[in-house]
């Protein structure tokens, strides 16, 4: 094991009530983690556990809960656990949870740990171990048993425990061999599926397996039908596509396969390596909670014709998709997609708009954007502009590499959509789509849509059932072109001259404001830029602002200067509130805010993310109130900005820095006093808490005394 274990006894909660609600217990076990020394804020850890929770609940059959993250508090990875004396609803559907495992994994931590985590999501689908935890009478045995799950002792033969210590590299088998030969067996099933061979009625399965966080259902999922499998008589091979790694399936082992099985929470990496194999499909809580009913339904699927067969084009091979398509609604499916689009083209306007930016800093602006092509086309750096020499030269190189690199924005972002809705098959569509757009004029409007309706035509494509022989061709040949021709004929024929319309509408309305509406836009675009720190709201104020830099206009550039200004806001806000109040904060704080100090100049907003994780309520409102006021006076002083990233780094580039350096320093000084004065009076109300709570447990002592 590793120097520090994964369990003491100092995280080990037995037969105490800790609430009526799974937030209550969550709250307090991440107080037990902090009080053992391995988190610097229980508040923080308990923000990002709950926040896990929300994404799904974590309750299992068989009475169990599993609270877990990822987390910058987490000092070291841990794993407390508490056995209450009145269960919890922690959302499984055989009702409350008595035995939770609170998982903390700190953010970053080496695969070591990981492994050890994945180790123990495995022995919690086994009803022994269960069982074991419920008769401890100490924490000291509830370590041990935790501990002898995690580093088994051998013996001749391998215990069950020792079987599941082997099968925890993410590729293992089920019912290859006998109960005493476990340790052997994902070997031994492997190379039964790679040899094709199987005894009566044995049937061949291989399935993926993952969640949000990777952490604990991806292994219980895989352990569950593992054993079911077994129990069922069949042979299969898991891949467990968590955050400890795993090996993946070879393609000899899913040729042989009669069906798969998918029981995930994100998108299948790879997809294609299992298309036009019969299976299902389902989320990764029906794999821990349903195992039987899983491979059944592959297995019927194998001996129906017209069963469900994986398509190749669906999800997305690099884990951008939106995983399992159950229990998931079409709005977020759609939200998703649109924030990758958004995610995948800010490289290409970082990179473009930069290098326009230190074109027109070596040559001039108003000189390099009228001379650009014509330097380009009869000039070199052997033969220089005569009026403007080497600095003249560069300038235009700058400029024109970076228009380019600017003309991918709504193609990226199209192309970007179609790949997080379809896979592979929808880039090509998406970005056709995209250059379309820019072709008819529809702008970044344009891009969204083709993005959209691309992604959309390459899903039902890839859903239809076809042979055996024709499913190799579909994501590579078919459903490219026949998406493409689509997208291309509604484009020209219906969408694109309304999407142009639309834009010309919006570019004219933005031309057209000054005074108060401008200051009023600036206001509405400082607040969505704080109000969750590169989130959906975020970015899609930051796409807003890069669209329009295409166009050129004072109005466009008026308005990346305020989401550039009040995007630094956050992080220079906690950073100075840290720096002037450090002791309202812990030492993981200052430290961040240290480190923010640098973020918010380069104009990464997410440098405040770990101080609106451990108290949302104070700090996003006050980074709210700091990013308004940024907003409104950048409007007001007619800031101007032609690069759409770079933070205090682009200043040159601007029209009126003063005004940008003043907006920013107000909207900063405005975030930092009001979180300050937030956070100093929550600092106030604890100790007096404390102080009564003191006085409360000291009042009987003093009153025997004096008896």
């Amino acid at each position: 094991m590793s120097e520090q274990p994964l369990i003491v006894p100092e995280l080990v909660v037995l037969d105490q009530n800790l609430g009526a609600h799974k937030n209550d217990v969550i709250t307090q076990l991440s107080g037990v983690v902090a009080a053992a020394g391995r988190a610097d804020s229980a508040d923080g850890l308990a923000a990002d556990a709950l926040a896990r929770e929300d994404q799904s609940p974590t309750g299992q059959p068989g009475g169990i809960g599993i609270p877990h993250c990822r987390s910058t508090h987490v000092n070291t990875t841990s794993l407390g656990f508490a056995r209450l004396a009145e269960p919890v609803d922690f959302g499984a559907k055989d009702g409350p949870a008595d035995l939770i495992f609170l998982i903390a994994a700190a953010d970053g931590e080496g695969k070591e740990h990981l492994k050890l985590l994945s180790k123990l999501a495995r022995a919690m689908a086994r009803k022994t171990f269960l069982s074991s935890l419920r008769e401890a009478q100490t924490a000291e045995e509830v370590v041990a048993i935790v501990e002898e799950v995690l580093a088994p002792k051998q013996t001749g033969a391998g215990s069950g425990d020792a079987a599941t210590s082997g099968g925890a590299s993410g590729s293992t088998a089920a019912g290859a061999t006998a109960a005493g030969a476990a340790g052997a067996g994902a070997g031994a099933a492997a190379a039964g599926a790679s040899a094709g061979t199987s005894g009566s009625g044995k049937r061949r399965l291989v399935a993926v397996t993952s969640c949000p966080t990777g952490i604990a259902h991806t292994y219980m999922a895989a352990e569950a039908l593992e054993q079911k499998a077994q129990e069922m008589g069949h042979e299969l091979v898991v891949e467990t596509q968590g955050s400890s790694g795993g090996t993946a399936l070879t393609q000899e082992q899913i040729d042989a396969a009669d069906a798969v099985v998918f029981a995930v929470g994100v998108g299948v990496r790879d997809r294609e390596r299992f298309a036009g194999k019969p299976g299902v499909e389902a989320g990764v809580n029906v794999g821990v909670s349903d195992p039987e009913g899983l491979i059944t339904k592959a297995l019927a699927a194998a001996d129906n014709p017209n069963g469900h067969r994986i398509a190749g084009g669906g999800g997305s091979g690099g884990g951008e998709g939106s995983g399992s398509s159950e229990g998931q609604s079409w709005g977020r499916r759609i939200q998703q997609a649109l924030m990758t689009g958004v995610s995948y083209m800010i490289p290409f306007v970082a990179a473009g708009g930069l290098l326009i930016a230190l074109g027109f800093a070596l040559g001039g602006a108003e000189r390099v954007a009228e001379v650009a092509e014509t330097v380009m086309a009869e000039n070199s750096l052997f033969n220089l502009p005569a009026d403007g020499g080497l600095w003249l030269y560069l300038g235009s190189v700058f400029f024109t590499v970076g228009g380019l690199a600017m003309g991918f924005l709504v193609p990226a972002l199209s192309g970007y959509i179609a790949y997080a809705l379809a896979g592979r098959p929808g880039i090509a569509p998406g970005f056709v789509g995209g250059a379309i757009a820019v072709a008819v004029g529809a702008g970044f409007i344009g891009g969204l849509v083709t993005g959209l309706v691309a992604g959309l035509i390459a899903m039902a494509i890839a859903a239809i059932k076809v042979p055996r022989w024709l499913a190799g061709l579909m994501p590579v040949v078919i459903i490219p072109l026949v998406t493409t021709t689509l997208v291309g004929l509604l484009m020209y024929l219906l969408l694109g001259k309304p999407l142009a319309n639309l834009m010309t509408w919006l570019q004219d309305g933005l031309n057209s404001m000054t005074g108060t509406s401008a200051i009023l836009l600036g206001i509405i675009l400082g607040l969505m830029m704080c109000f969750d720190l590169g989130g959906p709201v975020n970015k899609a104020a930051y796409l807003f602002a890069t669209a329009g830099l295409a166009q050129g206009t004072d109005a466009a550039m008026g308005i990346m200067a305020t989401v550039m200004a009040a995007g630094m806001v956050p992080p220079l806000a906690m950073a100075l509130s840290t720096t002037v109040r450090g002791k309202l904060y812990s030492e993981a704080e200052r430290e961040n805010g240290r480190t923010a100090w640098l973020l918010g100049a380069s104009f990464i907003s997410e440098g405040a993310i770990p101080f609106a994780a451990a108290d949302p309520l104070r700090v996003i409102p006050s980074m709210m109130a700091g990013g308004a006021v940024t907003g409104a006076l950048t409007m007001a002083l007619n800031v101007t900005l032609n690069a759409p990233h770079g933070g205090i780094f682009v200043v040159p580039a601007m029209g009126n820095p003063w005004g940008f350096l003043i907006a920013l320093v107000a909207g900063v000084v405005v975030a930092a006093a009001i979180v300050t004065v937030l956070k100093g009076q929550r600092q106030k109300s604890l100790m007096a808490k404390a102080q009564r709570e003191a006085e409360s447990e000291n009042a009987p002592t003093a009153a025997s005394v004096a008896a």
